[in-house]
């Protein structure tokens, strides 16, 4: 069975290995001159690693570590403390420590009533919202709690949280930044599902909570190991294959795809298989679906989503930002120093950053050179339009407000990446919207992170999308063959 994949992210790989370990022949294309989708990254003219985000692996992404544990990538993530970090304004730290020996939920509950980032009003507060959550019943029966998360899907997770006694303090100084850095929008805006996805995850699961990010960049420690993989099994992955059109035939029942019409330099060619996955984002399956088939829900559907716009900034330092207690060891260069894990703050533009130099050192750490911050601007909005360099100070006077030590070290370099369609948009009511791997098109799926799934969009949430698809195409296959038979 011959298989073509359009887009080679995380979704499109996922599919492909599952295919390839079946026995089907895969040709993945790519428009981009590079694979991994919104995990992309490259290395500039200059040598310095460039990443389309910052990248950090949950312990309850358990589809992806399967995946790099197949692949042999799993080895090249770093863990980080059992604690998530809040940088506020003069370099002050609050922190949701979940390093409790009894493990879950006793971690997360001793993480909250604890927490340094809250007032002892916002933990009483915070405390009456989540005790009177699906969580708890999620303690003793997940799957039940799971249910009634996905029914939440029509509300704002503010909205829900407040019907719930939790306050806007809360919501301000923990849940704002942890939003922004899960979708890409505030607690207002976010459906109260996605963010009660996560906390199901983080009270049932002791491991949920805990924090990897790669030794180095996502090329080098992600996409090289799955695409080795792949070629190994005879896959074909090819980039700068933009596809300009799906060639099909037929109506109603009798509808099928016969093609997909592929840029190949000034010309183009028609590539056929047997079955075909669209693993693209958001902007990109709008652009490819033929306006004929809108007259299908499932595809109509799909313009009702929005992908929101995010800019990323990384910012190389000659000192160590991070280092918030001697002055001598924030200045040598000898010696990465400071704080090695994700940060989150409320008071920036940025609502979570990490020092790569630290966490990922290697690919961004370099002898003789300090920081490299890399920061997530969200909302992404106001930025997609501003000049780069605006963008860089912009940040950087942020920066020093956060860790006002900084500002005796000199920004030496700066990149921004923007993105004007990311993630798609988990507003409330978009659940209903997200169409499902399989399509009423017998030889056509779908994959990505914004298709059906029971995880948010996120790496997790490409990959359980790419196994889906992967066993809908290969379930089909077995009609067919049941069919021919009969």
């Amino acid at each position: 069975m011959r298989v073509v994949i359009v887009g080679a992210g995380l979704a499109g790989m996922a599919t492909a290995i599952d295919l390839v370990d079946a026995g089907c022949t895969v040709e993945i294309l790519e428009s981009r001159p590079f694979v991994g989708g919104k995990v992309g990254s490259w290395v500039d003219a200059d040598g310095n690693h460039i990443e389309m985000g910052l990248h950090v692996f949950f312990g309850c992404y358990y589809n992806l570590f399967e995946l790099m544990k197949k692949v042999g990538a799993f080895q090249s993530l770093l863990l980080k403390e059992h604690t998530h970090t809040f940088i506020n304004e003069g370099g002050k730290i609050g922190e949701l420590d979940f390093r409790f020996a009894a493990g879950a939920p006793f971690n997360g509950l001793k993480a909250f009533f604890t927490s340094s980032q809250l007032s002892a009003a916002d933990k009483i507060f915070n405390s009456l919202a989540l005790g009177t959550s699906p969580i708890v019943r999620g303690l003793i029966d997940f799957q039940g709690a799971m249910k009634t998360i996905r029914d939440l899907d029509s509300i704002s997770f503010a909205d829900w949280f407040r019907s719930h006694g939790g306050n806007d303090g809360s919501l301000k100084k923990m849940w704002n930044p942890i939003a922004y850095a899960l979708g890409f929008i505030d607690t207002e805006n976010i459906s109260a599902r996605c963010m009660l996805t996560i906390f199901q995850f983080f009270a049932a699961k002791t491991e949920a909570s805990v924090l990897r990010m790669l030794e180095g960049s996502p090329h080098e420690y992600l996409h090289k190991p799955i695409i080795n993989y792949l070629e190994a099994r005879g896959a074909k992955i090819s980039t700068r294959r933009q596809v300009r059109e799906i060639l099909y035939s037929g109506e109603g029942e009798n509808l099928q795809v016969n093609g997909l019409l592929v840029a190949n330099g000034e010309t183009t060619e028609t590539i056929t298989a047997d079955a075909y996955v669209c693993a693209g984002d958001v902007p990109g399956i709008q652009r490819l679906i033929p306006q004929d088939w809108r007259k299908m829900p499932i595809f109509d559907n799909i313009f009702r989503l929005e992908a929101v716009p995010v800019a990323t900034v990384q910012l190389r330092f000659d000192g160590w930002v991070t280092e918030l207690n001697d002055a001598e060891k924030r200045r040598q260069l000898q010696k990465a120093v400071g704080i090695d894990n994700l940060l989150y703050t409320h008071q920036a533009d940025f609502s979570c950053f990490a020092d790569l130099a630290l966490t990922s050192p290697r690919d961004y750490y370099r002898p003789g050179e300090g920081s490299l911050l890399q920061l997530v601007l969200t909302p992404g909005d106001p930025f997609i339009k501003a000049k780069n360099e605006d963008i860089a100070q912009h940040v950087l006077a942020q920066v020093h407000k956060l860790f006002p030590s900084s500002r005796e070290l000199k920004m030496t370099w700066f990149s921004v990446v923007k993105l004007a369609q990311s993630l798609y948009r988990e507003a409330p009511g978009m659940d209903v919207y997200r169409p499902s791997q399989a399509t009423p098109i017998p030889n056509f799926f779908l994959a990505g992170s914004y298709t059906q799934q029971d995880y948010i969009d996120s790496m997790e949430g490409a990959t359980l999308s790419g196994k889906q698809a992967a066993k809908a195409i290969l379930q089909q296959a077995e009609r067919r063959k049941s069919l021919a038979t009969v």
